[in-house]
């Protein structure tokens, strides 16, 4: 199963969504908040996978499980 993981990270004075491994940004977007929602639906639509939200000081602050897009159950991660 491939993965299908992004990051949310500071890209200058805005948040960019990347996948790991990548220079380019899949997006940009002026407030977190935006680019996590963007990356949750990239990733859902993949068929699932990690979301991890980098913080101002570069410390990985977050992540979050994504269930495929066409998952009938419920999710399992309850922190979010």
């Amino acid at each position: 199963m491939p993965k299908n993981d992004r990051y949310v990270v500071r890209h200058e004075d805005e948040w960019a969504v990347k996948k790991p491994g990548t220079e380019r940004a899949s997006s940009i977007h002026g407030t977190q908040k935006e680019a996590e929602s963007r990356a949750k639906d990239i990733v859902s639509g993949l068929g699932g996978g990690e979301v991890r939200i980098q913080g101002r000081d570069g410390r990985w602050r977050d992540s979050d499980t994504v269930a495929p897009g066409k998952d009938p159950t419920p999710l399992r991660d309850k922190k979010h």
